[in-house]
C-alpha cells in the first residue's frame, strides 16, 4: 500500500471541494472553465522547473511512496500536484469569497507585498549560492511586485486571506511527503531551514522556501484565473 500515498494525498485533497463544487452558493463547477487554463499555464512553467530542478538533483522522488510511471522523469504523482493543489486553493478563495465578502486584508497588502517582495529579492542575491532558494526567492519576489504593477491592490487582500488559510492543508500535505519522506531536498542547494525548526514539530519537515514556493504558485494561479473572470465579465 506504501505505493499509493502520493496518490493518497491527491484524493485527500480534492475530495471536499470536488464533493462540494455543486453545492448551490458557491457553484464552484462553474468557474472551472477560467480555473484550467490558469492551471494547464501555471502547471507548465512550475513542470518544467522540477523537470530541470529534478535533473540537476535539487530534489529527488522515493520509488516506495510511488506508482512507479514518470514521465520526463518526474513521478505521474508529481504532475498530478499542479492540478489538485490549484483546484483545492481555488476552492477554498471562492469559499472565504462568499463568506467573507469584505476584502478585510486590502488596507495592508500593498506595502506587505512590496516589503516582502523586495526582501525576496534581496535575500536571492544573498543566498545567490544556494541555488534553489536564490531562484525561487527572486522569482517570486519578482511575481509579486509584477502584479502589483499590473493590478495594484485589486486581487491582492482577498488572494493573500487564501494563501493564509491554504496553509493548514499546505502544511499537512507537504508534511506527509517530506517526513516519509516521499520528496527528499539536496541541503546544499537550500538553506536548510525546515519549519519543523521553527515550530519544534518534526512531522513539519519542509524546508522554509516551500513555503514561498506555495505563494508563488497560488498567486500565478490566481492571477490567470481573476484575468479569465474579468475577460469573460468585459464580453458579456
Amino acid at each position: 500500500m506504501e505505493k499509493y500515498v502520493y496518490m493518497f494525498l491527491h484524493l485527500f485533497t480534492v475530495s471536499y471541494p470536488l464533493a462540494q463544487s455543486f453545492e448551490r452558493r458557491i457553484t464552484y463547477y462553474q468557474k472551472w472553465r477560467f480555473l484550467w487554463p490558469a492551471i494547464v499555464l501555471t502547471g507548465a512553467f512550475f513542470i518544467a522547473w522540477d523537470v530541470y530542478f529534478a535533473h540537476l538533483g535539487v530534489w529527488s522522488f522515493n520509488d516506495r511512496y510511488l506508482l512507479g510511471y514518470r514521465l520526463l522523469g518526474l513521478p505521474v504523482e508529481e504532475w498530478l500536484f499542479f492540478v489538485t493543489v490549484p483546484f483545492a486553493c481555488t476552492f477554498i478563495y471562492e469559499v472565504l469569497n462568499y463568506f467573507i465578502p469584505k476584502d478585510i486584508l486590502k488596507p495592508y497588502v500593498t506595502p506587505v507585498n512590496w516589503v516582502v517582495g523586495v526582501g525576496l529579492l534581496v535575500l536571492a542575491v544573498v543566498f545567490r549560492e544556494k541555488f534553489y532558494t536564490s531562484v525561487k526567492f527572486g522569482l517570486t519576489g519578482a511575481f509579486m511586485l509584477g502584479h502589483w504593477w499590473a493590478f495594484r491592490d485589486r486581487y491582492l487582500g482577498r488572494f493573500y486571506l487564501a494563501y493564509l488559510v491554504s496553509l493548514l492543508p499546505f502544511l499537512l500535505v507537504n508534511g506527509v511527503l517530506t517526513y516519509l519522506p516521499v520528496v527528499s531536498y539536496n541541503n546544499s542547494e537550500n538553506l536548510g531551514i525546515r519549519i519543523s525548526d521553527l515550530t519544534g514539530v518534526a512531522f513539519f519537515n519542509i524546508p522554509i522556501e516551500d513555503v514561498v514556493y506555495n505563494l508563488l504558485l497560488l498567486m500565478m494561479i490566481f492571477t490567470i484565473y481573476e484575468m479569465m473572470k474579468a475577460r469573460q465579465t468585459a464580453k458579456s
